[in-house]
């Protein structure tokens, strides 16, 4: 029984890591997200006013720059949402340690319940075997006495 309270604060420890580890994966999915819509608004801004200026100046030399920087975007967007899956991907495996860990503290913890609860039954059939041989010793006293006043 004195190792249960020693492996419940590992497990609990172990959980409490994991949820912190969970929380910062969680803040680091976010920004991936805040950055790639960042990323996908300038797309969409940029397309835009280039479009604008090419319904004024139709050089290529401008349609090249324009399409060259397009795909520069494309890619960093591709970048990002590849990060995004990734961190979403970490997010997930570390939610599933977390319900695993929580699990083994609820175990660990249920099984000291039960531990103490047995201890305490085994200590109520002591107690009553220790009543029930003193109350036999009195009722034992009781008929010697009676017996010796006959």
């Amino acid at each position: 029984m004195s190792a249960l309270p020693t492996l419940l604060e590992h497990a609990e420890s172990e959980r409490d890591q994991i949820q912190l580890a969970l929380q910062r994966a969680e803040e680091n999915a976010r920004r991936a997200q805040a950055q790639a819509d960042q990323l996908d608004g300038y797309r969409g801004e940029y397309r835009q006013r280039w479009s604008a200026q090419f319904r004024q100046l139709g050089a290529a030399e401008i349609l090249h720059c324009y399409r060259s920087f397009g795909d520069r975007i494309d890619e960093a967007l591709t970048q990002q949402q590849q990060q995004i899956e990734t961190a979403r991907g970490h997010v997930e495996r570390l939610r599933q340690r977390l319900v695993a860990a929580e699990t083994r503290v609820a175990s660990v913890r249920k099984l000291m319940e039960r531990r103490a609860l047995e201890q305490l039954r085994l200590q109520e059939r002591r107690d009553q075997r220790q009543t029930d041989e003193t109350a036999q010793q009195i009722h034992w006293r009781a008929a010697q006495a009676d017996a010796a006043r006959h």
